[in-house]
């Protein structure tokens, strides 16, 4: 796994801010060549990270995803459904990790009636929720805060993940393509949902359906790591044939089927 260059992170940085760089604004910023700035840029693209438009350069994760503030009021009952779902495939002891997305901070409530889990996230909704609960551990993973995610990313929550052996990871994702399989928004998360599949023993992917035509730019994994699949409704023929080939079980939980009283949105204070 590549991690970013010290070029790479002030030029993702800066993209963050401003959504939209020249090449001579970031040579100028950063003080170094236009030559350095298309060479991290170069390699950024074939990435996934940015994509290169006339006169400069977008950051990827800005042309779909909403900030999580807004993700965990939407398609609420969905949410909901698919962490029932994936909650009653949770073990009390099971040590979890478990990435940044609503959909897992969804799960994460629905685990609350676990006992002795041992929950490694990256996530700040999901180990605030957990700690302190059902004779939980937590183990939050440190790094660069970023608030559009509620999360935290960078080296240092990837070595931290590195240090547990989970029995299951339970990832949310951007979008799901035929051909590249799991697909995220961001560089970053893609890389902390890259480790967490390498250090669990089955995986557990949780989306709406969505995500089935979601345009997200940045490749996580292709369809055979991924033990289970739950979403909220069948997925497309195309995609079935790619679950099926990959040995990959489909659970789908209907959004009816969740109570009156739980079609509100969390309550979060990121919300």
């Amino acid at each position: 796994m590549n991690f970013p260059t010290r070029w790479q992170s002030a030029i993702l940085d800066a993209l963050r801010v401003t959504g939209r760089e020249s090449i001579a604004s970031l040579a100028g910023s950063l003080n170094v060549s236009d030559e350095t700035i298309r060479r991290h840029v170069k390699d950024l693209v074939d990435q996934g990270a940015v994509h290169r438009v006339h006169g400069g350069v977008i950051l990827a994760g800005a042309l779909a995803e909403p900030p999580f503030s807004r993700r965990i009021k939407e398609r609420v009952e969905a949410k909901r459904a698919i962490a029932k779902a994936v909650a009653d495939r949770v073990s009390d002891g099971m040590t979890l990790l478990m990435d940044s997305g609503s959909t897992t901070t969804y799960v994460a409530h629905a685990l609350l009636q676990k006992t002795g889990l041992t929950i490694v996230t990256n996530s700040i909704e999901i180990a605030r929720t957990m700690v302190g609960r059902g004779d939980c551990a937590v183990h939050l993973a440190g790094g660069a805060l970023r608030a559009d995610i509620g999360a935290a990313v960078g080296h240092e929550a990837i070595e931290l993940i590195r240090e547990f052996r989970g029995d299951l990871a339970i990832l949310s994702i951007g979008g799901i393509h035929a051909k590249d399989g799991f697909m995220d928004f961001d560089i970053d998360e893609a890389r902390v949902a890259r480790t967490m599949i390498d250090r669990a023993n089955r995986v557990i992917v949780a989306a709406d359906a969505w995500k089935y035509t979601a345009k997200a730019r940045v490749r996580v994994c292709s369809f055979e790591p991924v033990s289970m699949f739950v979403c909220d409704a069948a997925p497309p023929a195309s995609l079935r044939q790619k679950f099926d080939a990959a040995g990959t079980e489909i659970v789908i939980a209907p959004a009816e089927r969740v109570a009156e009283r739980d079609r509100a949105p969390l309550s979060t204070p990121s919300s």
